[in-house]
C-alpha cells in the first residue's frame, strides 16, 4: 500500500492558523495544481478528529465517495457527514496501515498536521507534495513536528504557478 501527502502551507510551513482556521489558502484550492489529479489516484483518506470536525463543517462533504477513514480514540458523530463513506478507527500508525492494506486500501491520502506527523515518524509515507502559499502567517500549526531522526527525501519536481503557488514534490527514501 501507498501512502502520500498533500498539503497546502503557509511559506513558513503552517497548515493551519492556531484555531484551526485554514483562511490563507486560496478559496477553492487556487488555480489547478495537481490535485485533482492526486485525488483521482487515491482510494482512501486518513484524517485525524480535527481535521473531519474541520471538513464535516463546510458547505459540502469535499471527498465525494471516496472511503475516508477518521482516526480518533473517542467517539465520534458521522451522521453529520452528508453523502460520504465514513468510519473511524484507532490504533498505531503500524496498526491503522495493516487494517487498511487488509481491506483493499491500495492509495492512500494521509491528512491533518498531527496524523501526518505521526504517519511520517513511523515510515509509512512514500510521497509528499508541498504547495506553498505566497504567505506569511507568523504562528500556526506547522505541517512537520519534532522527530526521532532525520527523515530523508528525494526531489522529484517544483512547478511555480502564475498566482505565486509553489508546488514541490518528494519521495520520502527514510
Amino acid at each position: 500500500m501507498k501512502a502520500s501527502v498533500f498539503v497546502g502551507t503557509s511559506l513558513d510551513g503552517f497548515i493551519a492558523r492556531l484555531n484551526g482556521a485554514f483562511d490563507f489558502l486560496p478559496p477553492g484550492g487556487g488555480e489547478p495544481h495537481g490535485y485533482d489529479e492526486f485525488m483521482a489516484s487515491v482510494d482512501t483518506l486518513v484524517v485525524g478528529r480535527k481535521t473531519f470536525e474541520t471538513v464535516v463543517g463546510l458547505k459540502e462533504w469535499p471527498y465525494s465517495k471516496k472511503r475516508v477513514v477518521v482516526l480518533s480514540s473517542q467517539p465520534l458523530d458521522l451522521s453529520r457527514v452528508r453523502g460520504g463513506v465514513v468510519e473511524q478507527m484507532s490504533g498505531s500508525p503500524p496498526e491503522i496501515a495493516a487494517k487498511l492494506e487488509a481491506t483493499g486500501s491500495r492509495h492512500v491520502y494521509v491528512d491533518g498536521g498531527i496524523t501526518i506527523q505521526r504517519f511520517l515518524r513511523a515510515g509509512l509515507i512514500q510521497r509528499i507534495t508541498i504547495t506553498r502559499v505566497p504567505v506569511l502567517i507568523g504562528e500556526g500549526i506547522p505541517l512537520f513536528g519534532v522527530l526521532p531522526r532525520d527523515i530523508k527525501l528525494r526531489h522529484l519536481g517544483t512547478q511555480s504557478y502564475p498566482s505565486g503557488l509553489v508546488k514541490t514534490e518528494y519521495e520520502v527514501l527514510g
